[in-house]
């Protein structure tokens, strides 16, 4: 099965991630989330019934220093702050055989998947606690 894995480059976490589904047995193919062509539509698309607030990525730093409020956002003004500022949109993005998901978390990516990951892995919390930025 292979899977299209939209990543920020560098990341510590979306290495980790991608490592776990090339141990599965998966073929990965890494693209550029930052430097990729979106669309509001194909962008909108990986994020299926998830609330507006849930389509971020709440590290960036136009949320953490307060410039975006995920919770106060509507869909529309989400996608057009993501086509701006793609750290904004939460990773990995992934897509397989079209089928389109966000985010990292266990029971979504087996569900996505069809496979048994390790859920105490498979999350999205930086496994670096040290202050580090990635960047």
């Amino acid at each position: 099965m292979r899977v299209l894995f939209y990543e920020k480059p560098g990341c510590v976490n979306n290495t980790r991630q991608k490592a776990m589904l090339l141990a599965a047995g998966l073929e990965v193919e890494a693209c550029n989330l930052l430097t990729e062509p979106w669309t509001a539509a194909t962008l909108r698309s990986f994020f299926g019934t998830r609330p507006v607030a849930d389509w971020f990525n709440r590290s960036a730093p136009a949320v953490t220093g307060g410039r975006v409020d995920p919770a106060a956002v509507e869909a529309e003004q989400a996608l057009a702050l993501m086509l701006q500022d793609p750290l904004l949109i939460r990773r990995p993005l992934l897509d397989v055989d079209g089928v389109r998901s966000v985010g990292f978390e266990a029971a979504d990516v087996m569900a996505l998947l069809g496979i048994d990951l390790n859920t105490a892995q498979a999350d999205e919390s930086c496994p670096r606690n040290d202050g580090h930025r990635c960047p």
